[in-house]
């Protein structure tokens, strides 16, 4: 009540009041007399957003937040008004930092440890507890503002969609966010490709809070146009320009290893269905470190399971020591390359193909495969 009754009265509704409640609850367990002694500047933050005395000061001066009288009254910020109020007025300010319109990542993290530790490996962590916090606020309208199941066609699935394999969103508990998934300059490059954009915006995201898509079992998803015109995409152009391999591939690959979930799906994990050991391997002794991965959690990450899943392609490329063609290559990643059969034509090769079509336009030939 407090956030809704702030935010509406004082911020023309221009703040997320479940942001407010995040943060209370990260900063201060919504306990009103919390304060906390901070060693390195020796200064203590006070109330339900641990606000600086300082700040307050600010803001009630320069910036004129003057509902209440905080400028050297620091025991006025242990009220839940007063604190809620000036706690809104900083994360407002964030917002525009430089006039220009922040994500709610940059605000979150800014809010947490400063501006210059907003893109700082160090409040990332708490980016990711906000969210988990934010996400099961029980007041949450989860999709309230994305379009219906009727305002959606089309192959490529946005969060309410039915796609053509099945995959289809419903239910309003679900929901996981992008932007805990991927890095705040792997977001901007999503954003900065059309088509996403375009999609993401018709489904009603907003930058720093873009959901996944998910299915009916709560498990989600990439559509293709977040996997190809984006994921698979940006991680070729950035990091595989020498290497002639395909977006469209490694897509095909993703269907059908995972069915485009982002978790994995049974003993292959995430988008690509890499293991933790070779991508630990591959990162180790071959040099692929753009992304650290430290665990099999990492590989949940659709940017970093598409990272090493193109690392290990390229790897497959020159099994060794020989120039292997692309059939093999597919094989091999999908089934191991001591596995390999050229005149493999079952099922499961049969699904790949199918895959593949949804990308681009293929003709089947005997003992032929144009992929890569």
């Amino acid at each position: 009540a407090v956030s809704e009754i702030v935010v509406r009265r004082h911020f023309d509704s221009q703040i997320d009041p479940n942001m407010i409640c995040a943060i209370a609850e990260l900063e201060s367990d919504r306990q009103l007399l919390t304060t906390r002694y901070i060693k390195k500047t020796k200064e203590t933050t006070f109330g339900l957003m641990q606000v600086l005395p300082k700040t307050a000061d600010w803001l009630f001066r320069d910036l004129q937040y003057r509902n209440y009288e905080v400028e050297g009254n620091p025991t006025l910020l242990f009220k839940p008004f007063v604190n809620v109020y000036t706690g809104a007025a900083y994360l407002k300010w964030l917002s525009n930092y430089q006039d220009k319109e922040q994500s709610e990542e940059f605000v979150v993290r800014a809010f947490k440890s400063g501006i210059k530790k907003a893109t700082h490996k160090s409040t990332l962590p708490y980016w990711r507890r906000y969210l988990s916090v934010k996400e099961s606020l029980p007041s949450r309208k989860c999709f309230g503002d994305g379009p219906s199941v009727d305002q959606v066609s089309g192959s490529a699935p946005t969060t309410y969609s039915t796609d053509s394999s099945g995959i289809q969103s419903q239910g309003e508990s679900a929901v996981e966010y992008w932007d805990s998934r991927a890095s705040m300059e792997d977001m901007q490059e999503m954003w900065n490709h059309h088509e996403v954009h375009r999609e993401w915006i018709k489904a009603g995201e907003k930058r720093g809070q873009v959901r996944f898509s998910h299915d009916g079992n709560k498990r989600h998803y990439l559509s293709r146009v977040e996997l190809k015109q984006a994921v698979a995409e940006i991680i070729l152009s950035k990091y595989f320009t020498t290497r002639a391999v395909k977006p469209t591939v490694l897509c095909a690959i993703a269907g059908s290893v995972s069915k485009r979930f982002v978790d994995g799906v049974g003993s292959r994990v995430g988008l690509m269905g890499i293991d933790y050991p070779t991508a630990d391997w591959l990162y180790k002794e071959f040099g692929y470190k753009a992304y650290k991965v430290e665990s099999s959690e990492d590989l949940k990450r659709p940017f970093v399971s598409m990272y090493f899943g193109a690392a290990y392609m390229a790897w497959l490329s020159e099994y060794e020591g020989r120039e292997r063609s692309p059939k093999f290559i597919v094989q091999a990643y999908l089934w191991g390359p001591k596995n390999v059969n050229p005149n493999e034509a079952g099922p499961a090769w049969l699904k790949f193909e199918e895959e593949l079509s949804h990308y681009e336009g293929i003709t089947r030939e005997e003992g032929s495969c144009t992929i890569i």
